[in-house]
């Protein structure tokens, strides 16, 4: 097994103008050992991140070069296993961040709120402070960043977008497969910012951010016409929008969800009409540049035509 670590030079842009880290064949199994959020520079909840001088949000381990890929293809990114990697995890309420505060973005009148860390312990599957006890919750970690570079711009590691990005959305877990649109040969791969839990929308623009090590192995397809990143858990087919305003972010995930529903013999208006009654929606965050909202479909009622056609 390929084991990659980029300690010190990570990625803060989504670029195939970086140099490449490591190259791996389809269906190699690559463990990938990724910073947190903060770069590792938030040790103590004294840390104050907007007092702290930090090279950007998000360290990304990449771009990593998969043989074979190229533009119009789909990359499969089957996610075998996440390890956290370290006994406390790191979160905080930002002085202009967040989805109940003024932003750059949102502008508010109100003054923004003073910045506070808290350092959770991690304890086997249970996270908890050790001076607060109602903060105590059990682990789930998912990989908040996976992405392939764009054709053309460098997009910052905050950002979520058509080819993944900083999306947020706790379904990239363990046991799921990721599928990203591929616009440049070798599809340049990135991965990062793991979290050893959120809820849904990460409300105050930080989950419990951590270090970890992700196991992945790749799969390319061919036929497979994404045009957003599309995620498959054994129950559930997933499709995710992201955008601003959230409901263009939500009508973008629909939209893709529809079309990985035609590609399974779905009348177009039949698969509206079916996601109309049966369709769930999360979302994965409200605090980044663009939302993500995730459109998820059990497979029981996807699967309707493939089902019936033995």
């Amino acid at each position: 097994m390929k084991s990659i670590r980029q300690d010190g030079k990570y990625s803060y842009v989504f670029s195939h103008h970086a140099p490449v880290v490591a190259n791996v064949e389809p269906g190699e199994v690559v463990e990938i050992y990724t910073e947190d959020a903060y770069s590792g520079l938030v040790k103590e909840e004294t840390d104050l991140p907007s007092k702290i001088e930090r090279p950007g949000p998000n360290p990304q381990v990449g771009p990593i070069y998969v043989a074979g890929a190229m533009p119009g293809d789909t990359l499969a990114i089957h996610i075998h296993s996440i390890e956290l990697t370290r006994d406390y995890g790191i979160s905080q309420i930002s002085p202009a961040f967040g989805g109940l505060q003024g932003t750059k973005f949102t502008a508010m009148l109100h003054p923004h709120f003073d910045n506070r860390v808290f350092k959770y312990k991690v304890e086997g599957d249970k996270i908890y402070h050790p001076n607060h006890p109602h903060l105590a919750f059990e682990t789930k970690p998912f990989m908040g960043t996976m992405a392939t570079a764009p054709k053309l711009e460098s997009i910052s590691t905050l950002v979520p977008f058509e080819l993944g990005g900083n999306m947020d959305a706790p379904d990239v877990k363990a046991g799921n497969t990721l599928y990203l649109p591929v616009a440049v040969e070798g599809a340049y791969f990135f991965t990062g910012d793991c979290h050893a839990r959120q809820g849904d929308g990460e409300l105050c623009g930080s989950a419990v951010e951590i270090t970890g090590k992700v196991t992945l192995s790749f799969e390319i397809i061919k036929d497979m016409k994404t045009a957003w990143p599309r995620l498959e858990s054994e129950t559930h087919y997933m499709a995710i929008g992201s955008a601003r305003p959230m409901e263009d972010a939500a009508r973008i995930a629909w939209c893709e969800l529809i079309a990985w529903m035609e590609e399974k013999g779905w009348d177009k208006m039949h698969a509206y009409q079916m996601l109309s009654q049966v369709g769930e929606m999360t979302v994965g965050n409200m605090v980044d540049p663009n939302y993500s909202m995730v459109a998820k479909v059990e497979k029981r009622f996807a699967d309707y035509f493939i089902n019936n056609s033995k």
